[in-house]
């Protein structure tokens, strides 16, 4: 099986994720996000065309990273091939996070994002929103996206957001939608 990818792995990581990290960059997204800092990757015939297994070998390579990171592009556009590969990178003891544009509540109704989604440790899920952008975010660019905790909110069957990466502006905190708890 092949995945279409805009760039070979990327390796050594530190703003995709907490950790060292290797980045899968999927090619092709139907979102279009204003201002998203990887238009290069919407094109759904762009990038190249990359057998699986020659990915595996990749990895197998990898000897710093604390896990590898799925982003693009649209990963869940290519959920097949995604979950083939998060598959392995969880027998190599390896955690995974992906970067996506659908939300968590709609992926958990597509059995074949499904399949992908139970192999991820943790999930940024939601469109960029250029009017919501900030600086200010950990791991995510906008503040109506989430940080995700997959296998537990999997697990207790409710969407759960890790809260260490919430961010505090002006002495108010911003979570998952942009609520503000004081």
């Amino acid at each position: 099986m092949k995945i279409r990818l805009a760039a070979p792995i990327q390796v050594n990581s530190v703003v995709d994720g907490e950790g060292i990290r290797a980045i899968i960059w999927t090619q092709g997204c139907l979102h279009n996000c204003k201002g998203c800092h990887n238009q290069t990757t919407h094109d759904l015939k762009g990038g190249e065309l990359v057998e699986i297994e020659k990915l595996k070998e990749e990895i197998m390579k990898l000897s710093i990273e604390d896990g590898i990171t799925f982003s693009g592009g649209e990963p869940f556009l290519q959920a097949k091939a995604c979950s083939i590969l998060a598959k392995f990178i969880k027998e190599q003891d390896l955690n995974i996070w992906c970067y996506t544009g659908f939300i968590f509540e709609d992926i958990i109704k597509d059995k074949d994002k499904l399949k992908f989604l139970k192999y991820i440790d943790v999930l940024v899920d939601g469109p960029f929103i250029l009017s919501k952008k900030s600086l200010n975010l950990t791991f995510r660019g906008s503040s109506n996206q989430r940080i995700i905790d997959v296998q537990r909110s999997l697990h207790e069957n409710k969407t759960i957001t890790i809260s260490k990466y919430d961010v505090i502006i002006n002495e108010k905190i911003y979570q998952k939608d942009a609520t503000i708890f004081i």
